[in-house]
């Protein structure tokens, strides 16, 4: 009866990196044989975007696993999550802003 132990923000992070796993399958398309620069960027995008939110679910279930007590080990944990969040949000930002700018270039 462990899932009963778990708080909401657990249960969160369990469905999305499911989420995550869901959308990286949706998005390996290798039967599109016709795609251009702006898909193939926005795929990109959408794709690294999953892959390290991925990574910081990951992160954040070695943090409640309850590691050996190894500094190094719960640093590099630590470290490798902030850098995976930052990375989302960048890439999340991104994705707005590159659409935007090749219609300016468009325009």
């Amino acid at each position: 009866m462990h899932i009963l132990n778990l708080g909401w923000h657990n249960l969160l992070m369990i469905f999305s990196f499911c989420a995550c796993i869901t959308g990286l399958s949706l998005l390996i398309d290798t039967k599109s044989d016709k795609v251009n620069d702006l898909q193939e960027s926005e795929q990109i995008l959408f794709r690294m975007t999953f892959s390290y939110w991925m990574v910081y679910c990951v992160c954040f279930g070695l943090q409640k696993l309850g590691l050996p007590e190894n500094e190094i080990v719960l640093m590099s944990i630590n470290i490798t999550a902030a850098l995976s969040y930052f990375l989302t949000f960048a890439c999340v930002l991104c994705l707005p802003l590159h659409r935007f700018s090749v219609k300016q270039v468009e325009q």
